[in-house]
């Protein structure tokens, strides 16, 4: 019989935390003993948190980094582990790294092969990449360890690894999340397991870092393909499973894939290190409850878990004691409400209504409604005499010309320095209401409604936002946003009879053309191709194109907010702000 107990700590590193993040990996290892596990597992950079950027360049950080590993290794007992760290070569060079840690001994450590490059990924930048395939044994059996990115690729050190002998890959990573990778990472898994004929434990990390949300939901597919163990999705947890791979060592030996041979390029990267036997428990407990398939949430309520994941870390990994939002009666601010109150409790949350002379009844009506609902302090502090000391005080220099955005945008600029005031007053962060619609096409007033400190929307088209409210809505134990802001038209109430509309297409047509240029990466000529489909003209998509483009510089100046589409706006997407390339 070839069977392990291995307990895969799920856990929210703090990037930076050295301490902190030890002592987690400490209750979990206390944890993991208990439940008589002969193997613990930690996420990719579990030591430091993911993604520590330019700490990476900080020498004394990679030295301390190193010396909470010989800590860890010097205290574990009676379990093996793997835990992620940063590890520095002879001649200073920096891996992505994991050691391998049983009877008080570092035994070993892995280096991160393939490095990402794309996206919000910048590894090549910090690691060198490793060149060692190695396969571990504990007792009888034979695992391999790789991280992230080295298990996305068929020809990767997963493939090495198992015509090495390995029968079990163990894949730790800190992958983030965003719409629609749950499902590719699923797919990617079961390719490789199956393709290998290799039990597949991959786990991920969990929590908020800046933009990036880590969402979990750890997993184990068996030697054909089949998920057998699913973890949690937004939440830390110890998974723990028993692993049989008996079966698995027998469909090795008939695959005629695994008998190809090594090839003779990779066979010099390629060592076997026993690990010391006398850690495995030989899974001697009853099974745990936790070894199951968590079930997955449809797709807006994925996504509404993970703005509220985000924010509720960033409050919280940054020491604020609350946070402080606009309310207008519109549909943003109160998502973005909504959002802070399940993130980190009503009690901490403050909204300010300042209304003008533009200012609805419905909207005062809809914004109060919403406070009450959530059970949030809502605030009303009026504009109307700051704006008219403004206009007084730029009277002689603005006399002869016509009204425009000017007069529009103090409005916003004003209540941008009354959030910032309440701000530094009582230390609340100011949560900014803009979606990924209005950030593209610079619909938004610098130094007004984009000042603040975390934009919790800002990777949310307008179409999105409607949908997750009405999700928010009915899978709540009551419906907190008030049905007038779902249907009445949107508007930012500058002048009178303002509608979005008067500016941008309409949100249905818009945002198809975003997705097609900022996600998607399409040309003019290729967007216009399906302009039908969308149901709009040429000059439309000009217009469309120009405006994102001149906003460059307006979204470079933006907080940073939770990433949830595969090209965000920050770190994903990166464009010259002096830049006259156009398509068109």
């Amino acid at each position: 019989m070839k069977k392990l107990r291995i307990a895969m700590a799920q856990i929210n590193p703090t990037v930076g935390d050295l301490n902190g993040n030890i002592r987690k990996i400490y209750q979990y290892v206390g944890r993991a003993k208990k439940q008589k596990a002969d193997l613990i597992v930690f996420p990719e950079l579990a030591v430091t948190g993911y993604p520590p950027e330019d700490l990476v360049h900080k020498p004394q950080f990679i030295s301390d980094n190193m010396a909470a590993v010989s800590e860890l290794a010097g205290r574990i007992s009676g379990i093996a582990a793997i835990i992620g760290f940063l590890d520095r070569g002879e001649k200073g060079e920096i891996y992505n790294a994991a050691a391998v840690i049983a009877g008080k001994r570092l035994i070993d450590v892995y280096h991160k092969i393939l490095l990402p490059n794309y996206g919000v990924f910048d590894e090549v930048r910090y690691f060198t990449p490793g060149a060692r395939y190695p396969v571990y044994s504990l007792g009888n059996i034979r695992f391999g360890i790789n991280i992230c990115e080295d298990v996305w690729h068929s020809t990767g050190p997963a493939r090495m690894q198992s015509l090495a002998g390995a029968e079990l890959i163990i894949n730790i990573n800190a992958s983030p999340y965003e719409k629609g990778k749950p499902e590719t990472r699923e797919g990617v898994l079961r390719d490789r397991s199956s393709e290998n004929s290799v039990m597949i434990a991959y786990l991920n990390t969990v929590g908020g870092q800046d933009e990036l949300v880590f969402d979990g939901l750890s997993m184990v597919f068996d030697h054909c393909g089949n998920l057998v163990a699913r973890g949690k999705q937004f939440k830390e947890e110890l998974m723990v499973v028993d692993i049989d791979l008996t079966e698995t060592g027998k469909c090795r030996k008939a695959s005629p894939a695994l008998n190809m041979g090594m090839p003779s390029d990779k066979r010099e990267g390629i060592i076997r290190i026993p690990v010391d036997s006398r850690a495995a428990a030989g899974a001697s407990a009853p099974a745990p409850k936790t070894m199951k398939i968590s079930r997955r949430q449809d797709p807006a309520g994925e996504i509404y878990n993970a703005l509220v994941f985000g924010t509720s870390d960033y409050v919280r990994k940054n020491g604020f004691n609350g946070v402080v939002i606009g309310l207008s009666g519109g549909i943003d601010s109160s998502l973005v409400a909504a959002i802070a109150a399940d993130a980190i409790g009503s009690e901490n949350v403050t909204g300010l209504f300042m209304p003008s002379g533009f200012t609805s009844d419905e909207s005062r009506e809809d914004a109060f409604q919403l406070a009450s609902n959530l059970g949030i302090r809502i605030l009303e502090m009026s504009i109307k005499p700051i704006l008219a000391g403004y206009l007084k005080s730029l009277e002689n220099n603005f006399r002869g010309r016509e009204k425009d955005t000017t007069e529009e945008n103090l409005q916003a600029r004003i209540r941008g320095n009354l959030l910032m005031a309440f701000s530094n007053k009582f230390g609340w962060l100011v949560l900014t209401t803009g979606n990924k619609s209005e950030m593209s096409v610079g619909y938004a007033t610098l130094y007004g409604d984009m000042a603040g400190g975390f934009a919790v929307i800002k990777d949310v088209p307008k179409t999105l936002v409607y949908d997750i409210c009405k999700w928010r809505n009915s899978a709540k134990a009551s419906a907190v946003i008030p049905d007038r802001v779902l249907w009445k038209e949107p508007t930012a109430e500058l002048k009178y009879n303002q509608k979005d509309s008067d500016t941008l297409p309409p949100y249905p047509v818009l945002d198809p053309i975003l997705r097609a240029y900022v996600e998607d990466e399409l040309s003019f000529g290729e967007i216009l191709k399906l302009g039908h489909e969308i149901g709009c003209t040429e000059d439309v998509i000009k217009k469309v194109i120009t405006m994102v483009d001149r906003s460059e510089y307006k979204r470079r100046q933006s907080p940073p907010g939770v990433k949830i589409t595969a090209r965000a706006f920050g770190r994903d997407r990166r464009f010259p702000i002096t830049n006259r390339y156009r398509s068109y």
